[in-house]
């Protein structure tokens, strides 16, 4: 009998273990599905959102591509600097190239230099804004009003740590959330913490802060770091698995390097002796 209980017992305390490790695993849990055990019979509610909608602000060291349109081509050239792009080397002096926006980098002050108006103070505001501020520099200067177009050039954000592909990825449109930075690196592994992901942000005055996320909470989607911006750095914590794994890994090998320089010890003495 008591050794039955005692399987019984075990028996639970593995259940218990196998369910607090699933809670840890899912995305967007609900605050039922983190503190109760019983997920089928749970519901998930569909969730609105009045959140506005994210648009990203322009950062010392982006580079802009900035251009001017009218109607009269000629008018606008003067504000559309263009610098010449190699496109392929033929011979050592026959190089093709074709012509390109000149870009333009934002100083620490937020400041660029435009041809003709001169310096801008661009910085902290969005492509919108920034669109609207030379159209409102231009007029003096064109009979029309421009289309003005600015795009971010070196738009990137990294993840690191526990994901299947880590590196750095430059975001064409110019917008990324949690979960989209997550699926370029490939996903978490089974050994990244899902409740404990750091966000690591530069911001506009120089400032470092390094920002906890837990993205097993569904409300992760109304947090301000849910969208990310230029330069930031996800980084996925590992596990206790898998620092204990690392931590014998490493033993291990410093072990075999040990016993591999006895050996070899061992064996000069051998043939000296001989």
């Amino acid at each position: 009998m008591n050794k039955r209980n005692a399987i019984i017992g075990i028996a639970c305390i593995l259940a218990m273990t196998g369910c607090q490790s699933y809670k840890q695993v899912p995305y967007l849990q609900s605050y039922e599905e983190l503190n109760n055990d019983n997920y089928e019979e749970i519901v998930v509610n569909e969730v609105n959102l009045a959140d506005t909608l994210y648009d990203a602000r322009i950062q010392p060291k982006d580079l802009l591509t900035i251009s001017v349109n009218t109607s009269d081509p000629e008018a606008a050239a003067p504000f559309n600097l263009t610098v010449q792009t190699p496109l392929s080397t033929l011979s050592r002096n026959n190089v093709t190239s074709q012509p390109s926006l000149q870009q333009y980098l934002v100083n620490n002050e937020g400041m660029i230099d435009f041809p003709v108006i001169g310096q801008l103070k661009i910085g902290g505001l969005t492509k919108n804004e920034a669109e609207s501020l030379i159209r409102e520099h231009l007029k003096p200067y064109l009979k029309e009003v421009p289309i003005v177009t600015v795009r971010m050039s070196n738009y990137k954000i990294s993840v690191l740590g526990e994901v299947a592909r880590p590196g750095t990825f430059t975001i064409s449109n110019e917008k990324v959330n949690i979960f989209e930075a997550l699926a370029m690196a490939g996903d978490m592994t089974v050994y990244g913490l899902r409740g404990n992901v750091k966000l690591v942000r530069e911001e506009s005055n120089g400032e470092r802060r390094i920002i906890g996320l837990n993205l097993n909470d569904r409300d992760i989607i109304h947090s301000p770091y849910y969208q990310l911006q230029q330069n930031d750095i996800l980084y996925v914590t590992p596990n206790k698995t898998k620092a204990k794994n690392a931590s014998i890994s490493n033993s291990t090998t410093i072990w075999f390097s040990i016993i591999g320089t006895l050996v070899s010890l061992a064996s000069l003495i051998v043939t000296i002796s001989r």
